[in-house]
């Protein structure tokens, strides 16, 4: 797709959830759920005890299912999937570099995604939702921590770059 067109129709969405759902777009918070009210259907006395899954629970989600941020991962993954068909992409593949094998790609994509996943908890939201949503609404934050992501991930290229070559 055009970058172009894919960034307006991002951003439209982006207004369209503002506008009839109050809030941006994001991905930890359908994690966050559904770990909250897992919790809670385990060890109820532990999840209301824990401030965390409370600020989850409190809103009445008794089932991830209310929380339409689940509704929009599941998208996510979806679309993904059929614009990879649509676009004749779609095949079972793992990306790398010639110097790295198929075990340690995996083991570096785990790890990366790891530890994304504590800097999300760490920021109060993921990329998608500091970077657009947060962004949109000009949160300095928001604006800070995605420049400090593009640094990061520069000064990080430069350590792993040999694997691709």
């Amino acid at each position: 797709m055009n970058p172009y067109l894919a960034g307006l129709a991002l951003g439209l969405v982006l207004l369209a959830t503002f506008v009839f759902v109050g809030r941006g777009l994001g991905a930890s918070g359908a994690f966050s759920t559904v770990v909250a009210v897992g919790g809670e259907k385990i060890a109820p006395e532990h999840a209301h005890a824990n401030s965390f899954y409370m600020g989850y629970l409190e809103n009445g989600f008794g089932s991830p299912f209310k929380s339409f941020l689940l509704f929009e991962v599941i998208g996510v993954l979806i679309g993904g999937f059929l614009s990879g068909m649509l676009a004749g992409r779609l095949r079972k593949t793992i990306e790398k570099g010639p110097r790295i094998s198929t075990q340690g790609r995996l083991m570096m994509a785990l790890l990366g995604g790891g530890l994304m996943g504590v800097g999300a908890k760490l920021a109060r939201g993921c990329t998608s939702g500091q970077a657009l949503s947060g962004g949109a609404v000009l949160a300095l934050g928001s604006w800070v921590f995605m420049m400090m992501v593009f640094a990061g991930a520069y000064a990080a290229a430069y350590f792993v770059r040999r694997q691709w070559r």
